[in-house]
């Protein structure tokens, strides 16, 4: 019943891997995907010499050959130690839901400790191509058949092949999520979350975000949530501010950094009038004395105590913006972060007043607690372009810093009030209508520490993330869908 897809490793894992699949009474046919370091006269075995165990040109060579009832593929040359009728189990769910491809937790082997990996659902907001699916990927040959079909082959990628199939899958066809622990895998990328955060802005894949992005619009044409590079102008606004713009600082409990984030505000140079809007939100430490000493000092910082105590970051800025303090421009600082240099605030006020977009975002630079630059150092997210960025936003999970809103706009869409990915969702709200102007050079420094929110995440925090963030691209997607049915 089943054809499995499993890279070649020298290393002495993979012969129990592979006997696993050899001693299946389901397991037909098992391809080795090699870099032409794999010779042998294995049961059920043959080579396959690729380029790329995800490229288009597997995946379509793959494809060809595919006889069986599923295509079982083993995305990672990691070990993978199946536990009690695991195959059996992928089968049946697979067979039982008619899904386009099955997926299931797992049990993880880092530095020696086992410990539990659940995975997240699928959903339509799912497309980013960082989806954690697990080591194993089970598909329905007549699913893959259909989509090839319907929305043609594989394109012709290095990297997104195997990105590509699973999107054309998913468009009529349920990727099924089994909540249980079906095989342990041994893990051998043991960075910490924070450190993986950016892999995908590193400049040694720029490549291969090409091919994301070429993947990703596809798919979105395909089910219709794809936009035109067509903008709606940002309204001009007759409400009078009191200033041109506001920088916004969301702050609890950030003693130690927050004085040094407001004097980079106050050392800003502008040939208009500003002020820096911190919404201190029921700190417990110092950081309510440092700001009133500041507001105290210099009339242009104003801080501002809730009276809500449910307010997360989103909440917090919206605090800030619905104030009549607030300026035309609303500019984001983290507490714990600083502008690069004095002239940051007038760049993005110079792009606003050139362009005249709903929001502007900058470049910043990694920076560890002495400000020292750390890798990938320049975050420029040169991904993001005019022409598609709109569409390249519902794939990736960042999309840059210093953040700028138009303040008309951003009252009327207001953030969510959380804690994490409220900027993101905001941002895709308004490139849903206008643009967003880009500055690619360095404007901010950017710490990351141990006191980072999600320096070190635990998988359950992190899933937790992940699907909001997909909940937030579902909701956006569906919008558009719905866009573009109207026109």
């Amino acid at each position: 019943m089943i054809t499995v897809v499993l890279p070649y490793s020298s290393e002495s894992y993979f012969q129990s891997t592979l006997q696993q699949f050899v001693q299946s009474s389901l397991v037909k046919k098992i391809i080795i995907a090699h870099g032409g370091d794999f010779s042998g006269n294995i049961e059920k075995c043959k080579g396959l010499k690729v380029d790329s165990l995800t490229s288009g040109k597997t995946i379509n060579a793959v494809l060809e050959k595919l006889s069986t009832k599923f295509l079982l593929f083993v995305n990672q040359a990691q070990s993978i130690t199946f536990n009690q009728a695991a195959v059996e189990r992928f089968v049946h769910i697979a067979t039982d839901t008619n899904a386009g491809m099955v997926y299931s937790d797992f049990y993880e082997v880092k530095e020696g400790k086992r410990s539990e990996h659940p995975t997240i659902d699928y959903q339509l907001g799912s497309i980013r191509d960082n989806f954690d699916f697990g080591a194993v990927m089970l598909f329905s040959a007549a699913a893959i058949k259909k989509a090839v079909k319907r929305y043609g082959k594989i394109e012709k990628v290095e990297r997104s092949g195997l990105y590509d199939l699973r999107l054309k899958v998913s468009i009529d066809h349920q990727l099924f999520h089994n909540q249980e622990y079906l095989y342990t895998k041994t893990e051998s990328d043991t960075r910490k979350s924070g450190e993986k955060q950016f892999d995908y802005v590193d400049p040694r894949n720029q490549n291969v975000q090409k091919e994301n992005e070429l993947v990703a619009t596809k798919h979105l044409k395909n089910i219709g949530a794809y936009l035109k590079p067509k903008f709606t102008k940002a309204p001009v606004s007759k409400e009078k501010f009191p200033v041109e713009a506001s920088v916004v600082i969301p702050v609890r409990n950030r003693e130690k950094t927050v004085g040094e984030a407001v004097n980079s505000v106050l050392s800003q140079k502008t040939d208009f009038p500003f002020n820096v809007i911190i919404v201190d939100n029921h700190s417990t430490d110092n950081t309510t004395m440092i700001l009133r000493d500041l507001s105290q000092k210099d009339p242009r910082v104003k801080h501002i105590i809730p009276s809500r105590q449910d307010l997360g970051i989103g909440g917090c800025w919206n605090e800030a913006v619905l104030s009549e303090q607030c300026g035309r421009y609303a500019v984001q600082l983290d507490s714990d972060d600083l502008y690069s240099g004095n002239d940051t605030l007038q760049k993005i006020v110079n792009v606003f007043r050139k362009e005249g977009v709903a929001m502007v975002i900058g470049s910043y630079t990694l920076v560890n607690a002495n400000l020292e630059p750390i890798p990938p150092g320049l975050i420029d997210h040169k991904e993001w372009t005019p022409e598609n960025g709109r569409n390249n936003a519902l794939r990736i999970n960042g999309l840059g810093a210093p953040r700028a809103f138009y303040t008309p706009v951003l009252r009327e869409i207001l953030l969510p009030n959380t804690s994490y990915g409220e900027d993101y969702a905001a941002a895709i709200r308004i490139s849903r209508h206008y643009q967003i102007g880009r500055i690619y050079t360095s404007l901010y420094n950017c710490r990351r520490w141990e006191g980072n929110t999600d320096a070190a995440l635990p998988i359950d925090k992190i899933n937790r993330n992940d699907y909001y963030k997909d909940k937030i691209r579902t909701i956006e997607m569906m919008a558009r869908i719905q866009l573009n049915k109207k026109k």
